[in-house]
């Protein structure tokens, strides 16, 4: 099986465990599917700061459901969203709900890595937190690893040379996702074997290997 560990397709291709990322509303919180692993967060775009002690009440019975693998996605984003203070503030209590339940976070993050490192320092969390989408250069993945970060590479590792010589350099866990692109996670599987220079087979173990180190198959 591929997993593809952060996607808003809602299409379920065979071979692959693909978990939904939903962003909380009333709507989700209504409709909210029972059986397919999901993430659910509120997200830097979409979160209001009046809104958050409703929406945390929302959130905080939905991630209890067995198949909520992932609080998120949540974050910080400098282009887009409330201020950079309300987010933090958003942010914090995601965190804390993560850590309340012990499930892994998985984070959108524009322009603030200082900013979300502060708050991992401040907050030191235990649960894994997990930065989606990563598309930067070497020495930021280097820096958010050693600050205890887990990276999620998508479809920049088809056309970024910068992305792939990130992912060269990394011998910790990493993940692989579509998140909003048309690419097929396959693609993007047979990419990252090619440049770890190992087989499709061994690189699927060596995703699920991480993920059950998550305790979450």
């Amino acid at each position: 099986m591929f997993l593809d560990i952060h996607t808003h397709q809602t299409k379920q291709e065979q071979e692959v465990v693909a978990i939904q990322s939903l962003s909380l509303s009333e709507s989700t919180f209504l409709a909210m599917p029972k059986i397919k692993p999901i993430s659910i967060g509120i997200h830097p775009w979409y979160g209001k700061l009046e809104e958050l002690p409703k929406n945390m009440k929302y959130l905080s019975v939905l991630a209890r459901q067995e198949n909520v693998k992932l609080i998120g996605e949540c974050g910080l984003d400098k282009l887009k969203g409330e201020t950079m203070e309300s987010q933090l503030q958003m942010l914090e209590a995601q965190v804390t709900l993560a850590e309340e339940l012990q499930k892994p976070l998985i984070l959108h993050c524009v322009k603030a890595f200082d900013e979300l490192i502060a708050l991992k320092k401040r907050l030191q969390p235990s649960v894994p937190m997990i930065i989606h989408g990563f598309n930067k250069k070497h020495e930021m993945a280097q820096q958010l690893i050693n600050q205890g970060f887990c990276l999620s590479f998508g479809a920049a590792i088809l056309k970024s040379e910068e992305v792939v010589f990130a992912l060269e350099k990394i011998d910790q866990p990493f993940f692989l996702e579509t998140d909003e692109s048309e690419v097929d996670i396959q693609d993007i599987y047979i990419k990252v074997a090619e440049i770890k220079k190992i087989s499709l087979d061994e690189l699927k173990d060596i995703i699920f290997a991480n993920w059950k180190k998550m305790g979450l198959l």
